[in-house]
């Protein structure tokens, strides 16, 4: 009988309140920390990382700021070279000379 009693206190006393938890947020990262995270991946075949920097944005975020790290690198080694983005680009590429 003292079982029974017990049982009903447990079933029946207060519950305290479960507060909802607040959400872990990552941190925001910008289209162009994402294309670099993403590049430089690629260039050290690092599938984990590659896959961690399409999350970081969308795809298309994603799809425009590789463009244009790859148009800032091609500039930037076109100075350097002293050659046209064009040479360059098809240089890195390994496309013959147009």
């Amino acid at each position: 009988m003292v079982r029974v009693f017990s049982k009903l206190r447990r079933l029946f006393a207060p519950r305290p309140q479960k507060t909802p938890a607040t959400p872990v947020r990552s941190p925001q990262h910008n289209l162009f920390e994402a294309a670099a995270f993403y590049v430089s991946g690629c260039a050290e075949d690092d599938q984990a990382q590659m896959d961690e920097a399409v999350t970081w944005v969308s795809p298309e975020a994603l799809s425009f700021g590789v463009n244009e790290l790859a148009c800032r690198a091609v500039i930037a080694l076109a100075r350097e070279r002293d050659e046209s983005p064009q040479t360059v680009a098809r240089s890195l590429l390994g496309l013959p000379a147009a």
